[in-house]
């Protein structure tokens, strides 16, 4: 991923999934490769995620410097959304 607004967009899109699906393996196994990405990439560490009512806030390290970013909650959320408006569409395969 090449900026990092759009690494911390897409991980936190995955992270919101996979905290809400505990049991989706595939989420949980995305949102580990984007945190490698982050801390590989981008130097990132130590993310620490807000939810407000409209805005999403991210606090993490970036090269030995405390850094933020918000995301608008509707953006964040559609994917979460989607999967429990139709859950037949989304079947989790757990490990075997």
């Amino acid at each position: 991923m090449r900026s990092l607004q759009d690494a911390l967009y897409n991980w936190l899109s995955i992270k919101v999934v996979s905290d809400a699906r505990p049991d989706d393996t595939a989420a949980r196994d995305t949102t580990e490769l984007f945190e490698e990405l982050l801390a590989k990439d981008h130097g990132i560490s130590g993310i620490v995620i807000t939810k407000g009512k409209t805005m999403y806030e991210l606090t993490y390290n970036h090269e030995n410097q405390e850094k933020k970013s918000s995301f608008p909650v509707e953006l964040i959320d559609v994917m979460i959304n989607q999967i429990e408006e139709q859950p037949e569409k989304f079947i989790n395969y757990p490990d075997n």
